[in-house]
């Protein structure tokens, strides 16, 4: 799980420099679903583990995830280049821990179930804030990198106070 949560800024990065460079956030995610079709292909086949009637006989809500893939792919894919990989990053990473506590704490989709405790709140209160303490000094330089004469001299009135 770790290497995939690797993978997470990579997929931003990378992928948002190639809708940058093209110039279609949209057609950036399509290339990258396509690469990502093939490949899981190629690995079913390789592995002989695709199970035609299995997948056929699956209840339908449960494809609702891959349009869930896209929206994520695209948000982040037009976001990250304006906002920053890791702001966005940090954006996803709270909704995820609230999102998780959630369907832990109902045991929806299968889940084997966690209270939200308040230990629990709290323990997710304090990832959610250290991700959001990582993210300051980036942000805040962000905003600075977007500076213009006129709102500089602005900031530095208002930082005199």
């Amino acid at each position: 799980m770790f290497a995939a949560g690797l993978g997470v800024p990579l997929l931003a990065a990378i992928n948002s420099q190639l809708g940058q460079f093209i110039s279609s956030p949209i057609a950036a995610v399509a290339i990258m679903l396509c690469v990502a079709f093939s490949t899981i292909v190629i690995i079913a086949i390789i592995t002989s583990n695709l199970p035609i009637k299995q997948i056929l006989e699956a209840p339908k809500y449960l494809f609702f995830a891959g349009m869930l893939i896209v929206f994520y792919i695209l948000s982040i894919t037009t976001i990250a280049p304006k906002f920053g990989v890791g702001n966005a990053v940090f954006f996803v990473l709270v909704g995820q821990l609230v999102s998780a506590a959630i369907i832990d704490h109902f045991s929806l989709f299968g889940s084997t179930g966690s209270p939200l405790t308040i230990v629990r709140t709290l323990g997710i209160s304090v990832m959610a804030l250290g991700v959001w303490i990582t993210q300051q000094l980036s942000l805040y330089t962000h905003l600075r990198a977007h500076e213009t004469r006129g709102n500089l001299v602005c900031r530095l009135l208002l930082e005199k106070k």
